[in-house]
């Protein structure tokens, strides 16, 4: 990703964007929080993309180069943290759990980036204390390095509804399937049903910020069945697409 600016502090404020909205490629000195309460964020890397609804946030190391894009209108709150401030003992970028009491938190935090009372600093403590206890969850869409996989990545990303095996996408892009299996092994440490599947619960997130029905995005990220989609998004975020919060 080619960067375009530099923001030597991380601001901490809330923001909207509308559907599709982006922030171009930066930088900060500081690490940063950011969460949607609203709509739905995603954050691209030189490394992959981490996308977030509303009980998920991300978290964005010191010096990272990314980009933000809203899927749905989107309610965007940044909280800029010093280097000092490290609760997730994180150095890369990475999708945390979002409880009820941390939530409320952020939002009231970014409410008045202004304030500088004493209640405000405590409220930071315990935000940084439920910080520290949150979770990290596997909502990473990583870019493989090796040109090969690329190909594929590239033809996966425009039509997650490919069910071709992987024999036919590999003889597509003159490789076989036994190559291209070994090396997603050793490039993101995944299988091509695993990997498949993080593409296609990636695209699905994005078409229910926009409303889309959950049978009509069963269908366009390639599962069987409305159920077989529900299952697996239930064993992966702990609820139902139906039952997904955007807003």
């Amino acid at each position: 990703m080619q960067e375009t600016r530099r923001s030597p502090a991380a601001p901490t404020r809330t923001q909207r964007l509308a559907s599709g909205g982006e922030i171009d490629a930066h930088r900060h000195d500081d690490h940063q929080i950011a969460y949607a309460s609203r709509g739905i964020i995603a954050v691209t890397t030189d490394a992959g993309s981490w996308i977030a609804p509303a009980t998920r946030a991300l978290w964005i190391p010191a010096g990272t180069v990314h980009q933000h894009q809203a899927h749905g209108d989107l309610d965007l709150h940044l909280v800029g943290l010093p280097t000092t401030a490290n609760p997730l003992r994180l150095d890369r970028p990475a999708v945390i759990a979002v409880s009820p009491l941390l939530r409320e938190l952020i939002l009231a935090y970014t409410r008045d980036p202004d304030d500088d009372t004493p209640p405000r600093h405590r409220l930071r403590a315990v935000m940084l204390d439920q910080l520290a206890l949150s979770p990290q969850q596997p909502l990473q869409l990583p870019v493989p390095t090796d040109p090969l996989l690329r190909e594929l990545h590239d033809i996966l990303r425009s039509n997650p509804a490919d069910n071709r095996s992987l024999d036919d996408l590999a003889r597509q892009i003159g490789a076989s399937a036994r190559t291209l299996s070994r090396r997603l092994r050793d490039d993101l440490g995944l299988t091509y049903p695993q990997w498949r599947t993080q593409i296609r619960l990636h695209h699905a997130l994005i078409l229910l910020a926009d409303e889309t029905p959950v049978t009509a995005v069963a269908h366009r990220c390639g599962w069987s069945s409305a159920s077989t989609f529900i299952s697996v998004f239930r064993r992966t975020f702990g609820h139902t697409p139906g039952t997904h919060p955007t807003a």
